[in-house]
């Protein structure tokens, strides 16, 4: 990991930063969005913040379990060295989903109202937090002008390449915001259109095997997208949540938000090989 400081035998590390600063963005715009929608913005940030504790548990354990094992059976102490490395986002997703799930149930909230507030400002969170990443990419066949130095190897810019796809992502939802017909679409789309960044990532980077080119996270994308596609299609039969609100208050993007997304991708990818 690329260390940017150290007091004593406490170190800093870029990976760190740019998680926590995706946290803040991401949440200052779950903020934006639940005052657009007139919602409880303190029970909505208690709700975040203890989604996002249980997320980085779920990132982390995926990773043990899934890409890993072997390793970390044998070294069970490790399992909580998270600054030596290890955490899965597809984890994050999928015990951050369940926790939101029971939480929602059990304070009487809407999970799919909730979730599309919060989608928007989870996939800007990944954007940002995937550029301090260290996690690159396999060898280039060919010396491509964007690829990276790493141990005398040109690498694939994996972390790159899915943050501006995350990032890409995050101005069609954005987009979007004022289109969608029932509660939970927005959220729907996230899922589907991140799973699929994530298999063409995945291509890129090098993890566990399942069987011809395809990863463990390839397999995880795959369960991901088709569960979802079952949950889209029983909300569309039984109009769960139907509501017009968006669609009679259509939503437009200004110019000044395609300058900052812009200037985002820009400064993010002079960071990316400065840093590299």
């Amino acid at each position: 990991m690329v260390e940017i400081f150290r007091i004593g035998h406490f170190a800093i590390y870029l990976f760190g930063v740019t998680i926590a600063l995706g946290m803040l963005v991401g949440m200052a715009i779950m903020i934006k969005e639940a005052k657009r929608k007139e919602m409880d913005v303190d029970k909505l940030i208690d709700f975040a913040i203890y989604t996002i504790i249980v997320s980085l548990i779920g990132a982390r354990l995926y990773y043990v379990f899934a890409f890993n094992p072997e390793y970390y059976l044998a070294n069970p102490k490790a399992i909580i060295s998270i600054r030596d490395g290890g955490l899965s986002i597809q984890g994050a997703l999928i015990l951050g989903i369940g926790f939101a799930f029971w939480y929602t149930k059990k304070k009487k909230i809407s999970f799919w109202e909730v979730a599309d507030v919060f989608t928007p400002g989870i996939i800007i969170g990944q954007a940002i937090g995937r550029i301090g990443c260290d996690v690159f990419g396999i060898p280039m066949e060919k010396p491509y002008p964007w690829g990276v130095m790493v141990n005398s190897q040109l690498l694939h810019p994996a972390q790159l390449y899915e943050a501006l796809l995350d990032l890409l992502l995050f101005v069609y939802l954005w987009r979007s915001r004022g289109k969608v017909r029932y509660n939970g679409e927005l959220f729907i789309k996230y899922i589907i259109g991140f799973s699929i960044i994530r298999g063409i990532v995945e291509f890129f980077r090098t993890n566990p095997i399942v069987f011809g080119p395809f990863t463990i996270a390839h397999i995880t994308s795959l369960v991901i997208i088709a569960i979802t596609l079952l949950i889209h299609r029983s909300i569309k039969k039984r109009k769960i949540t139907q509501y017009e609100l968006e669609s009679k208050n259509t939503l437009k993007v200004s110019a000044i938000h395609y300058i900052i997304i812009a200037l985002f991708a820009g400064v993010s990818t002079w960071f990316y090989y400065y840093i590299h």
